[in-house]
């Protein structure tokens, strides 16, 4: 086979060699995508069975909460409000629920006088949630929430930011 040969065959072949190393990349995207979605389920999993042992153990309970001047009881329920909170936020992250959803399960949720004090309580924690990021926005969501509520408890169900998801999500 000549070179010229050898050089047109290259040159005809390589169109679909870049097809097929794009097919390769986009799979193995979706294959990333699905791991670090199988690890946040994991992980989780993982912080969700701490707070369950935290819950039933007050010196555990002491050992994960940072805060302070609260008996056992309120601790447990300030734990258990935390757990709700991330599962429904993990909801969200793995696409289980929509933007919109997720403000639907937040409305109810922050209409829970034990979660509206985990939340006035938790204030400070907030406050180092990098900028743009998921918790950021839904934290901001949830302030708005809270903040629509005091003032119009009986119409609860139209609280909150728009069901449009917000830029980044």
């Amino acid at each position: 086979m000549g070179r010229g040969t050898r050089r047109r065959r290259q040159e005809a072949t390589l169109p679909d060699l870049v097809d097929q190393i794009a097919r390769l990349g986009e799979e193995l995207h979706v294959i990333g995508r699905e791991l670090r979605r199988a690890n946040e389920i994991q992980v989780h999993r993982l912080l969700t069975e701490q707070l369950d042992r935290a819950m039933d153990d007050p010196a555990l309970a002491a050992a994960l909460s940072t805060l302070n001047g609260i008996s056992e009881h309120k601790r447990r329920q300030m734990l258990f409000a935390n757990r709700e909170y991330a599962t429904i936020l993990l909801s969200h992250r793995t696409g289980t629920i929509d933007w919109s959803e997720l403000l639907g399960n937040l409305r109810v949720l922050c209409r829970n006088e034990i979660f509206a004090e985990y939340w006035e309580r938790t204030v400070e924690h907030r406050r180092s949630l990098a900028a743009g990021s998921l918790e950021r926005r839904v934290g901001e969501a949830v302030d708005t929430l809270m903040e629509e509520l005091a003032d119009d408890p009986e119409e609860w169900w139209i609280v909150g930011p728009s069901p449009e998801p917000p830029p980044g999500d």
